[in-house]
């Protein structure tokens, strides 16, 4: 099992490009099964999700190519014969976003049998607002042994009201929307930039969406869906995590790559704590050569403060003067991370969904485990900071995120090397022709 080495104490000085976002490739490959024309999609990040994804998408029936280097991170998937509209659980244990295949199968195979997801082990994630959305565009389902079945002869549209705002059940069902009969309008959808951006996707392939990024969006249903090429927006928590780093050790740091459009929350908050930025269209420069004040946060849904850069936030509270309180409102458990910043002298009390912070506290380094992606994330950054040189464990969660971000913050500066059971090579499957 792979583990980090870092050496602390370096400030990170250069330039840091910024992957595509993962959580916008996803359903933009899940998408791809509502047609039977290639769909084709760059600036798709080499993490761990890609690859289950691609396995997944492949048990099912469909080709898929993953290239990168001179194919620019491009996949090509093409669904003409999707032979088993299944997700098995060996293949969607590690990961939350299968459920995305969900809409897309029933809408366009008319049956799905879907295993329960995994993920990260941050709290409930439940699947109930899926399945009442498909009930309502008339699939009928049915759950057993850990996995659901959904089954309709022809999805029809409707009114769906979401209970609470889920980005994965917006996305889920705006792709099952695309190929019902009808209009469908959803309302107190996810307004995140990965929904706008698979909407993009879909009305290239000849979907009529309007709405996408507000809380109502409008779908009217077509019959048939068609190839298009697509490029994925910016990964903006890869990019707000290396603001981050580039501002805990004293850097100046140009993120490139990034949409600085999608930071507002956090670049706000960063403001509020001291932090200088500036930047353009597509980049972002962080300068951290002036002192850290303390700022509370609140996770909310976007365009509030994202529950996804809450960990590393934390470490950011660790070296400001003064009280920081950071509240948790996304997910019930995500400050097991904590517990590792403790044992590295941190000082943070829990309070149920509230973490105080008190900061200016010097860093040392140790041997800590990573929980879950973001943890991951977070672990890495105090480990910058950290006198000494610390090891983290369990680094296969940063993988599934983060596109061999040791060899980025080794670009910039940082003292970090992986050892133990290496990754597989970058090309890890054939290149498509460019």
């Amino acid at each position: 099992m792979d583990k980090f080495v870092i050496r602390g104490g370096n400030p990170l000085l250069g330039t840091v490009r910024v992957s595509g976002a993962k959580n916008a490739a996803l359903p933009a490959m899940a998408a791809a099964i509502l047609t039977d024309e290639p769909v084709i999609l760059e600036n798709i990040p080499q993490v761990r999700d890609i690859e289950t994804t691609r396995k997944l998408l492949a048990a099912m029936g469909a080709e898929v190519e993953l290239g990168y280097g001179r194919a620019q991170h491009r996949t090509t998937i093409c669904c003409r014969n999707l032979t088993s509209p299944e997700a098995s659980y060996e293949l969607v244990k590690t990961m939350r976003a299968s459920t995305l295949v969900l809409g897309p199968l029933v809408a366009r195979c008319g049956h799905a049998r879907v295993s329960l997801p995994g993920g990260c082990a941050i709290g409930s994630r439940p699947i109930d607002l899926h399945i009442k959305g498909l009930e309502r565009l008339g699939a009928t389902i049915t759950q057993d042994h850990g996995y659901v079945e959904a089954s309709a002869k022809r999805l029809r549209g409707a009114e769906i009201v979401f209970d609470k705002i889920t980005v994965t059940g917006t996305e889920d069902l705006l792709m099952a929307a695309s190929l019902a009969d009808g209009e469908t309008v959803m309302q107190n959808c996810a307004r995140e930039p990965e929904v706008a951006d698979l909407a993009e996707l879909l009305n290239k392939m000849g979907a009529h969406i309007e709405g996408a990024g507000t809380p109502t969006i409008r779908v009217k249903g077509v019959s048939k869906l068609h190839g298009a090429r697509h490029r994925i927006i910016p990964d903006r928590i890869e990019a707000a995590t290396f603001i981050i780093a580039g501002a805990l050790t004293g850097g100046d740091l140009n993120v490139a790559g990034c949409d600085p459009r999608h930071l507002d929350a956090l670049l706000q908050k960063l403001d509020e704590a001291g932090v200088k930025t500036a930047h353009n269209a597509d980049s972002l420069r962080v300068m951290g050569d002036g002192p850290l004040k303390a700022a509370d946060i609140v996770t909310a849904e976007y365009p509030g403060f994202p529950t996804d850069m809450q960990a590393q936030y934390m470490v950011l509270a660790t070296q400001a003067e003064g009280t920081s309180n950071i509240t948790e409102n996304i997910f019930e458990n995500r400050f097991v991370h904590a517990q590792e910043l403790l044992r590295m002298g941190a000082r943070i009390k829990i309070e149920g969904r509230r973490a105080v912070v008190r900061g200016k506290s010097p860093l040392s380094a140790a041997a800590v485990l990573a929980s879950d992606l973001r943890a991951s994330a977070s672990l890495v950054l105090a480990a910058l900071v950290a006198e000494g040189e610390s090891i983290i464990d369990r680094v296969y969660h940063i993988d599934r995120g983060y596109e061999h971000i040791e060899e980025k913050l080794r670009g910039v500066g940082a003292q970090i090397r992986r050892i133990g059971e290496m990754l597989p090579k970058r090309a890890v499957a054939p290149a498509v022709r460019a």
